[in-house]
């Protein structure tokens, strides 16, 4: 028992030995969610291997996990990342990125994320979502994040708007594919109230084939649809 467990032992030390000087491969890359890249594979490799000089000859006791993935995870478009090393040395990363919902085309232009956050470009994949204009400010996304994600969740929204505008003043406005009038929302206040007319309005006129008659579709009273008529 005694010789059994010494064999044991330097069996394990010899592989943990050998296990932990394996030097690290080319790193390996997944992306996990949407099968759009709007950043690369090998954008995640430069960042891996520049932020630990060199890390596919490096041995795989000195690396350290977190960093690395703190520094994918510091990439603006990049939402969770995990890092790993498989046992044949191969370096790991797992990588979800931002999903925008909304795109920002004022006198700057980038994404609303689903989580209501910035998220800059990419020169790789441009993403088909409703795009915003008027006055908005980066720090201050709320009332469009919240109207961008209303449509984002609803399908005929999702359909149809093509534009969200917000005034000097915060009021939003909505522009839909194949019609002439404005949508008018005011506040987001009452929103899934407001929401639910336009779809009425929209299906009793589309029926009568009177969508084109109006110019302004006005929702910012709670229980009211005015209508402009061209």
């Amino acid at each position: 028992m005694i010789i059994l467990l010494g064999v044991v032992v330097f069996l394990f030390a010899f592989a943990s030995s050998r296990n932990a000087s394996r030097n690290l491969t080319k790193p390996n890359v997944k992306f996990i969610g949407e099968n759009n890249l709007f950043i690369t594979n090998e954008t995640v490799s430069k960042l891996l291997i520049q932020n630990y000089g060199g890390v596919q000859n490096m041995p795989k006791e000195t690396l350290v996990l977190n960093v690395l993935e703190n520094a994918l995870k510091s990439n603006p478009m990049v939402k969770t990342a995990e890092v790993y090393v498989a046992v044949n040395g191969t370096l790991n990363a797992e990588v979800e990125q931002k999903t925008p919902i909304a795109r920002i085309s004022t006198n700057a232009s980038y994404y609303i994320d689903e989580e209501g956050s910035y998220m800059p470009l990419s020169k790789n994949y441009s993403a088909r979502v409703p795009l915003v204009t008027g006055y908005v400010e980066k720090n201050n996304l709320k009332n469009v994040y919240k109207i961008a994600l209303k449509i984002r969740n609803d399908e005929f929204l999702k359909k149809h708007v093509f534009e969200i505008h917000q005034d000097i003043n915060k009021k939003l406005f909505l522009k839909l594919r194949k019609c002439d009038f404005l949508v008018q929302l005011g506040d987001d206040n009452f929103l899934d109230k407001k929401i639910n007319n336009l779809k009425a309005f929209y299906k009793i006129n589309q029926k009568d084939k009177t969508l084109n008659n109006y110019s302004k579709v006005n929702l910012q009273f709670e229980n009211q649809v005015i209508c402009t008529k061209i």
